[in-house]
């Protein structure tokens, strides 16, 4: 499992489409002398949500590169995959138990339980890798098996001979991974938790305002109590790779390829999102 799909499955689900919509999450970016294009993806789709929005493949086509979180294809390799894994399980005798609070572990002890699955599966498991788990997996039961906008456009880049560029390595990803809530690692399963059960009641909310592109109806649903409730891990999560990624997506709107830039729809929405921090410095920014 990729950590663009696990970041995405953490906070940000999808819902029923809207046939109707007047837009998409995709914009067009541009200063006196270059554009580029910037989508917002949801990593993990249902059936239902293909065929996608119809701007996706007007900016992919007026592209000449895609730029995406990390390299799709070294992290769906099965080298990546047992890389991953050897840093996110405690290979010191540590166990699950010891690492969450009491109250914290007993309800991931409760949650489990409900989906008839042991806890003692996850006992060495770090806490990052089971809070995105978790999430995978109750998306999983929702219906959403399907590749999200990000590898649908890698596969199609490929087959097409376009090129692809990345903004983390897949290293760089690994390592935030294992660090994802360091700090508070209580915290962040409680967040899990708490975001799956509402998963059933937010989801259409947060499908139809990536179908539609509606960004500040995304920050309502997800954004807000997100950063006020866990505000490290939406530091850690969002805020500092926005900034990472900011100083590379300048210097795409100052060289001759135009870039097809994909990342995850909560890097685009709320205050301290791309677009917010595109808007600021005075580029023209027309949603598709």
């Amino acid at each position: 499992m990729t950590l663009n799909k696990l970041c995405g499955a953490f906070i940000l689900a999808a819902s029923a489409i809207s046939l109707q919509v007047q837009a998409a999450s995709v914009w067009k970016v541009s200063n006196d002398k270059h554009t580029v294009y910037v989508g917002g993806t949801i990593h993990i789709l249902s059936p239902e949500d293909y065929p996608l929005p119809s701007e996706y493949d007007v900016a992919y086509d007026a592209a000449d590169k895609v730029v995406f979180e990390t390299d799709m294809v070294a992290v769906n390799s099965i080298e990546f995959q047992q890389k991953m894994m050897a840093q996110m399980v405690y290979a010191d005798g540590t166990t699950l138990d010891k690492v969450l609070n009491a109250d914290t572990y007993a309800k991931l002890k409760q949650h489990m339980a409900e989906r008839n699955v042991p806890i003692e599966a996850m006992a060495t498991l770090k806490p990052s890798l089971i809070a995105v788990t978790l999430s995978i997996m109750e998306l999983q039961a929702l219906g959403f098996t399907s590749e999200g906008v990000d590898q649908f456009y890698a596969n199609k880049s490929q087959a097409d001979g376009k090129p692809q560029a990345w903004f983390e390595t897949p290293d760089e990803q690994i390592s935030f991974l294992v660090n994802l809530g360091k700090d508070d690692e209580s915290g962040m399963i409680d967040y899990a938790i708490r975001d799956i059960k509402k998963l059933p009641e937010t989801i259409n909310d947060l499908r139809d305002s990536w179908r539609s592109g509606d960004m500040q109806a995304m920050a309502d649903v997800s954004i807000d109590d997100f950063k006020a409730d866990y505000p490290q891990i939406y530091q850690d999560l969002l805020v500092d790779r926005n900034n990472n990624w900011f100083p590379k997506i300048e210097a795409m709107l100052n060289d001759e390829p135009v870039e097809f830039i994909l990342v995850g729809g909560l890097h685009l929405a709320g205050p301290d999102s791309v677009l917010a921090k595109l808007a600021a410095k005075g580029y023209k920014i027309e949603q598709l």
